[in-house]
Formats: C-alpha cells, structure tokens, sequence
C-alpha cells in the first residue's frame, strides 16, 4: 500500500491519497482544502479517485470534498451521525475566518464495523468518538488512519461541540487494544507515528501506559 501526504490549509491539516501496490484506482482520505492542488496533483500520479473517506466533518477535513467529488465522479463515505455537518458545513465553522466552504450530500455513510472493499484494499470501519460524535478509523493492512483521534506525541481536541476527553480516551484505548502496537498510524495533523509508540511515549496516555 502507498499513502502520499498533502498538508493543507491554515490548519495543516493532512490529507491521504492511498492505492494499492500497482493499482491506478486511489482513496483520497480526509480532503480538507486546496482541491485544484489535490486535483493536480492526483492527476499527476496517473491516478483515478474510487472513493473519498470521511474521518469526521470538521471544517479543516472537508473543505475540498465538494469540488473534488464533483471534479472525480467519486463517491464520499461520511460518519452517519455527521451528516447534517457535511450538508450545511457553514454553520459549523466555529470561526469566521474560516470558508465559506460547499456543502455536499454523501453517497454512502459508515458507523463503524463496516468493512470496504475499494481501490484493491480491505478497510476496517472503526468507531472513535471523542474528538466529534460520529468520528471514524480506518484500517487497511498495517496502517491506521486516526483522523483527529491520535497524533504524534498528541491527541484530538475535546472542546468543540460533541467531544468528550473520556469517549476519546476509550477510543483509543480500543485502538490499542485491537490492533498490533507496530500498526503505523497515519494521522491528521502532525507526522507519522505507531500505535506502540504512542502508548508507551504519548504524554497524554499515561493511563493506558500503566
């Protein structure tokens, strides 16, 4: 599996362009700005979008799924209960700076427990509440994309609408618990890390160290 990185926005918000070894069909995870850049530069893989996946629907996630949907043909997957967010995404921006962004209706939406089947890889559905309500992992082969539930040295914010410290906290406890510590994760912001290396470094995980 290959997973190139576009960092983009004022927030640095990662985005994930993913395909499988020798395959031309790709999964753009988590397009939160700068579509005609992520356009281009997909084109300039020889790459054809099969689906975009949602982690969650804060605005520095979603910012470009509308323009790169409609520019690919692509079907978006959404987290279920986040769906009103992604179809009216301006009045969830918590800062006016920020956007204006376009709304989209997703073609598809998860829960978690689903497993997809696209672009050659077999995805793993897994519900992380904490950082949003409907926040989802997806987990393909030895990778984890964590959206906003774990970084780097790090972990999601709690203070905007629908998050919880200890719903997140248990998120990631479930996280640890089921996948192998050498389980790379990918996250939304910040840079690569593992599953092991955040439960025995990660400040803010000191509970589940112990």
């Amino acid at each position: 599996m290959h997973a190139r990185c576009f960092t983009v926005g004022p927030l640095q918000e990662n985005c994930w362009v993913v395909h499988a070894d020798g395959s031309d069909k790709a999964l753009v995870i988590d397009p939160g700005e700068e579509a005609d850049r992520l356009i281009a530069a997909i084109g300039d893989l020889g790459l054809t979008v099969e689906a975009i996946l949602l982690t969650h629907t804060h605005f520095d996630h979603v910012g470009a799924v509308a323009p790169l949907a409609r520019a690919t043909g692509a079907p978006v997957y959404c987290p279920e209960l986040e769906v009103p967010v992604l179809q009216d995404i301006n009045a969830y921006v918590p800062w006016k700076e920020f956007g204006p962004y376009e709304n989209w209706d997703p073609e598809h939406t998860v829960e978690g427990g689903e497993t997809l089947e696209l672009a050659g890889l077999s995805i793993d559905v897994i519900f992380t509440p904490g950082h949003s309500p409907g926040h989802v992992t997806y987990a393909a082969e030895d990778a984890l994309f964590s959206g906003d539930v774990l970084f780097q040295g790090s972990v999601g914010r709690v203070d905007l609408p629908g998050g919880d410290w200890g719903t997140l906290l248990e998120s990631i406890r479930s996280l640890v618990d089921s996948l192998p510590p050498e389980t790379a994760v990918y996250p939304g912001h910040m840079g690569l890390t593992s599953l092991g290396a955040e439960r025995s470094s990660n400040p803010f995980l000191a509970e589940l160290a112990r």
